[in-house]
């Protein structure tokens, strides 16, 4: 079987984190024949390398222009959100959601939200849970409801590598990805969703989508690792919306 994505709706460039350039991304992604790409830096709320909201018109206008110059592929502008604060709210502000074509969302460090010591605290209590491979209930219960809350009052086109910077219960988060319509992330580029997550999941009637999370141009359009754990799980590639499959 030859597996391949249809289109990359998880990529970063120069603008947050990424080596290279929109437009690198956007020729990687025409020369592996995708449909559509979308870009989607990190938000303004990640101290480390969130954009800067000031370059929003900057990236509308350079991906505008793209989408003229290209009549072969669609070119979104997006963003990858941060998840962070108790009160469900993002660090991409409602009124913000309009400058995009839609959203995607996921926990990560490096995120203070409105209260900046409770935001260290939780990262902390992660991180050394992640390192001991133990969580808590007590701390997997705080994980999900930051999740659920940040699902439920947002319009979230795809849930990031869930559960790969916190643990959470997944049976919830996938119970209301599946309700609200919002996209399961298998990354090719992290380790979630896991073979067993996979497989959990997969008893909803949840949709997955593969997301390459490419911050090198070369690897916009990959997902060798995110099939290899489809595979071990057994299941139906139909399920993923952007794999295409050819025996």
């Amino acid at each position: 079987m030859e597996y391949k994505l249809t289109f990359d709706w998880h990529t970063h460039t120069v603008y947050s984190h990424g080596r290279g350039t929109i437009e690198d991304n956007v020729k990687e992604a025409r020369r592996k024949g995708l449909t559509s790409i979308a870009i989607t830096d990190h938000g303004p709320g990640h101290i480390g390398y969130g954009f800067r909201r000031s370059r929003i018109p900057h990236m509308r206008a350079e991906i505008d222009a793209l989408n003229r110059r290209y009549d072969d592929i669609q070119i979104y502008m997006s963003v990858e959100a941060n998840i962070i604060n108790p009160s469900g709210e993002l660090d991409v502000r409602p009124e913000e959601f309009e400058l995009y074509d839609f959203v995607i969302a996921g926990y990560h460090f490096g995120t203070l939200g409105h209260n900046p010591l409770s935001s260290l605290a939780l990262h902390g209590r992660n991180l050394i849970s992640a390192h001991r491979k133990e969580y808590s209930r007590a701390l997997m219960r705080k994980n999900t409801d930051l999740v659920l809350r940040a699902l439920e009052k947002n319009r979230i086109r795809t849930l990031t590598h869930p559960g790969d910077k916190g643990a959470v219960f997944l049976d919830e988060v996938v119970e209301a990805c599946a309700k609200l319509g919002v996209f399961m992330e298998i990354s090719n580029r992290h380790r979630q969703l896991t073979v067993d997550e996979i497989k959990l999941a997969s008893e909803y009637g949840v949709k997955f989508i593969i997301g390459s999370d490419a911050h090198v141009p070369d690897r916009v359009g990959t997902c060798e690792n995110a099939v290899s754990r489809i595979e071990a799980a057994g299941l139906d590639p139909a399920r993923v919306i952007n794999l295409s499959v050819t025996p």
